[in-house]
């Protein structure tokens, strides 16, 4: 059954549904109404010949050249032509999907004043899977995703490139092959298709669901560590965290629990009296991450659900407002926030994993988890690989908020470089999951060396799901495939999934 978008009820876990899981849109037929009668005022307005940006006026620095009833017709043709001006490899398919299931909810407002046959075809592609070839760089996140978003609407004409059934095809194939006709453009149609921040909000939308995950499967590492380390679990008391208030670590030390319930390896003898700040404070900063989440879903979820749009029209009053609705900074802070916190959190990972690694605090483990340390080097250099990515991280964790680049003559004089910052966040996820792959890679293998003590059965699970396709380390071998394995299998969920179905939902 079809998703009916109505412009206010889309949340993270819907853009997921329909961007990776190819679920179907239909627009809310109040939401259809909307969009028909915002379109009927836009065309009385032009017939009295009222001045509106971007309608009959030039854009940018151009928007003092009014144009003639002949050029409003030919006008949004030549935006998108000019503004289609990106540069890169393309997107993923499915950023696209949720940059478009994004504007289609901004036109669900009825503010927009495009027509409704723009709405149905975007909808169609959507579901019919015709995804336009999409550069991945040329947004500065202001006055909209303007060059991306162009270049959906080039295929929107039967122009451009889209990717159908798997296949990269010149966008009039693709849409012939789906049976979906391509519009000409009318007054307003194109710079109403371009002209707000989806690309950042959809790509933005799908790294918070994959920060979610990665935050729980962090936990998961960090409970196989403790195990095999014997942790002193009075650092989870629920007791400690609810006097300090946090509600990230309240969440944190609760799920941690709840994975290590039933340890054999925490019930022995020999506990230090305080760990290490690497295991001690693992609540606490996770927690600060999942509190920095909140934040950003809510501020995503906003925009999913707002009319981002220049001008913005008000039917019942007859208003054309011009603003900068369109402006990325909003998405792009919440984003710069989602990248440190991760960032953050991957460090403590690197510095758990070195714990396990190293015989002067591995609490009895062989040196590097190898058997014969000094012919071998055993998991000595996943540390190295580990310390590397978290180094990148640090880097690319530099706002690019912060970074505004004057453009259009100096008319759009602050931009939002939103865009810069979602690609920088994708890949501070991307190296993260790498991280947190290696440390149960590592926590494993350490976990094989405890034998015949078991672990707690979540804990048990998750490293059923390791061994399934990583084997213990017996002597040494490459580890490349083995960590670009497990990056594969933690992005997946399958480690997660296995833990809650023995465990229970995590919070």
């Amino acid at each position: 059954m079809a998703f009916l978008l109505d412009g206010h009820n889309l949340t993270i876990e819907k853009v997921v549904d329909i961007a990776r899981r190819m679920e179907k849109v239909e627009i809310h037929p109040e939401a259809m109404a909307r969009i028909k009668r915002c379109r009927q005022l836009l065309e009385d307005k032009i017939q009295k010949r009222e001045i509106m940006y971007g309608v009959n006026t030039g854009i940018g620095e151009l928007s003092e050249v009014v144009l003639t009833q002949e050029q409003v017709e030919r006008f949004q043709k030549y935006i998108i032509y000019s503004h289609a001006a990106g540069y890169g490899q393309p997107l993923p398919e499915e950023v696209v999907r949720a940059a478009m299931v994004s504007r289609l909810a901004c036109h669900c407002h009825g503010h927009s004043g495009l027509r409704p046959e723009i709405v149905e075809t975007m909808k169609e592609m959507l579901n019919r899977r015709v995804t336009p070839v999409v550069c991945e760089k040329g947004s500065v996140g202001a006055c909209g995703d303007l060059s991306p978003m162009s270049q959906i609407a080039l295929v929107i004409m039967g122009e451009g490139e889209a990717f159908y059934q798997g296949e990269r095809l010149p966008g009039k194939e693709a849409m012939r092959r789906a049976g979906i006709k391509p519009q000409v453009l009318q007054a307003r149609d194109g710079l109403a298709i371009i002209n707000g921040s989806n690309v950042i909000t959809g790509l933005g939308a799908l790294e918070v669901y994959d920060a979610y995950q990665w935050i729980k499967n962090s936990e998961i590492a960090a409970a196989m560590t403790l195990e095999v380390l014997n942790a002193n679990m009075k650092a989870y008391d629920e007791r400690l965290h609810r006097v300090r208030g946090y509600q990230g670590a309240i969440e944190c030390a609760a799920n941690i629990r709840k994975i290590t319930a039933g340890s054999e390896l925490l019930a022995q003898p020999g506990k230090k009296v305080q760990d290490a700040y690497s295991l001690r404070s693992t609540p606490q900063v996770v927690g600060a991450a999942r509190d920095a989440l909140r934040w950003v879903r809510q501020m995503i979820e906003i925009e999913l659900n707002g009319c981002a749009d220049n001008p913005v029209f008000f039917p019942e009053e007859e208003l054309v407002l011009t603003g900068a609705n369109f402006q990325g900074t909003p998405q792009a802070f919440a984003l710069e926030l989602l990248g440190i916190a991760i960032t953050t959190v991957s460090v403590l990972s690197e510095r758990r994993i070195n714990r396990l690694m190293n015989p002067h605090l591995n609490r009895g483990l062989p040196a590097f988890l190898t058997k014969g340390a000094g012919m071998f080097s055993g998991l000595m250099l996943t540390q190295y690989t580990a310390g590397a990515l978290v180094c990148e991280n640090r880097v690319i964790s530099h706002p690019a908020a912060t970074g505004s680049i004057p453009a259009a003559a100096d008319q759009e004089d602050f931009v939002s470089m939103g865009m810069t910052t979602a690609l920088k966040t994708k890949q501070i996820i991307d190296n993260s999951q790498a991280v947190i792959a290696i440390e149960m890679m590592a926590a494993a293998q350490a976990l094989d060396f405890r034998r015949p003590l078991k672990a707690s059965p979540a804990v048990e699970a998750a490293y059923k799901v390791i061994r399934k396709y990583v084997p213990f380390l017996d002597e040494d071998r490459p580890l490349f495939e083995d960590i670009n394995k497990m990056k594969e299998v933690v992005a997946s969920g399958e480690i997660l999934e296995a833990v809650e179905k023995t465990v229970g939902e995590l919070v």
